[in-house]
């Protein structure tokens, strides 16, 4: 099959599965904001940032890298060296993942009266720490395949996750309901550790199968080192710029309730229009960016295997065409938006406030899907320090604007910033790319 053919193939899978788990989660959102209010939703996104955080701190750098040298092992016929690499990214990560399980589970009081600015978030920090083992092997064998090109298992992985964590969310709050309790919030972190466990364990099954782990050679010691000194070199700056780059999303999310009191709210209230945000908005104008996500995704090793064979004409094809198509499919979605955006979140979320932040957000679109995909091409490329100054300086406008404008403009104020932003990444890599090809 041809790599084209594959890309097509491979991006389509992850788009269908992608479509698929959106749409269960943007239902799975209206569930939560009917079962536990906008201020219930609000404190279960709060802790997103410190789970971004610690995920990207364990495995998202080594994920990416992973993929990246799975690519370019493969494309020389290297398939013994590719195990190994998997095999010591499993090492590395497991390791990593349990010390920071335990690490959190010992500060997670610090952390949420501190730096999130409510104690309630303690137990939810607590429970969340149990889904980072489970969460690198995920990460580690989803790498391995992507990198191979090979979607198939990835896609079901995400889909047996979204659909276990759905589950077991709704059945526990029905228990609860017949035995007459108020379930709270903590059951939806409940959930996504029972996802983490079930995809994690279909990944091992198959990784197993395939690879006959059963029979195969132990890692030896000295194999170890040198894959682990590749992976590190490669995976470190991915990591740095995970954890910095989040380490600013994590200020960013816990300061715009704080900033939006300074604007005049209500702490209810202010929490309440941060849950609006980012658990009923931000999800439903992401939800056709399943799309290009997965272009992103399966970019990454196509690009790393095109540079390999240095093959500049399909470089440049590639790029322009995948730039193109997402391109197209933003502006689609912004129109689109802009004309029922109040609809939807007055019909599907019964908030007003949601309907208004849709129509703000859907200038976003075109740019927003764009970047993923620009980002993975620099990623592909090995330009990783280059993707991460470029996405520091975009969090930069968007936390002056949280600290600047917040207070004197309220929520809008933030929207306005994060447009910014996007529009920055967006003509920065735009220019790179026409540089890059034109070489």
């Amino acid at each position: 099959m041809s790599r084209k053919h594959t890309l097509i193939k491979g991006t389509f899978i992850l788009t269908a599965t992608g479509f698929t788990t959106r749409f269960m989660g943007f239902f799975y959102r209206i569930f939560l904001s009917h079962a536990f209010g906008e201020e219930g939703v609000g404190l279960y996104q709060l802790i997103f940032p410190i789970y971004a955080l610690c995920f990207s701190l364990t495995a998202a750098g080594i994920e990416t890298a992973l993929s990246r040298l799975v690519a370019r092992r493969l494309t020389c016929g290297q398939k013994k060296e590719a195990a190994e690499l998997l095999y010591t990214s499993l090492i590395f990560t497991v390791i990593l993942s349990c010390s920071v399980t335990i690490l959190l589970q010992y500060y997670a009081p610090l952390i949420s009266v501190r730096f999130l600015k409510d104690a309630r978030a303690a137990e939810l920090l607590i429970l969340l720490s149990y889904a980072f083992p489970f969460a690198a092997i995920h990460s580690c064998i989803v790498g391995y395949y992507l990198g191979g090109k090979e979607t198939g298992v990835p896609a079901l992985s995400q889909l047996i996750e979204q659909i276990v964590r759905i589950l077991s969310v709704c059945l526990i709050y029905w228990c609860a309901l017949i035995q007459n309790n108020k379930p709270g919030v903590l059951i939806s972190v409940a959930g996504l550790i029972i996802g983490e466990i079930a995809s994690s364990l279909y990944c091992l099954r198959h990784i197993r199968k395939d690879l006959s782990l059963s029979s195969s050679p132990r890692l030896k010691l000295s194999s170890f080192f040198i894959h682990g000194k590749e992976l590190l070199f490669l995976s470190c700056p991915l990591t740095a710029n995970r954890v910095l780059l989040n380490v600013l999303q994590s200020v960013e999310s816990i300061s715009i309730p704080v900033r939006l009191q300074m604007y005049g709210l209500l702490r209810a209230d202010a929490l309440g229009t941060y849950g609006v945000l980012t658990g009923m908005a931000l999800p439903c104008i992401l939800f056709p960016s399943a799309v290009t996500n997965s272009v992103s995704t399966m970019l990454l090793p196509a690009v790393a295997e095109i540079q390999a064979l240095n093959d500049k004409k399909e470089m440049s094809s590639i790029i322009q065409k995948s730039v193109y198509c997402c391109i197209f499919l933003g502006s689609v979605c912004c129109v689109f938006l802009l004309a029922f955006g109040g609809w939807i979140g007055t019909f599907l979320f019964h908030s007003p406030m949601a309907g208004k932040f849709i129509t703000a957000m859907s200038w976003l679109c075109p740019f927003l899907y764009t970047n993923n995909t620009l980002i993975s091409i620099l990623n592909g490329i090995g330009k990783t320090y280059l993707s991460f100054a470029v996405n520091s300086v975009s969090l930069g406008i968007r936390i002056a604007s949280v600290f600047i404008f917040i207070p004197l403009y309220g929520i809008f104020g933030y929207l306005w910033g994060l447009l910014a932003s996007q529009i920055f990444i967006f003509l920065f890599c735009l220019g790179y790319m026409y540089r890059y090809i034109r070489r």
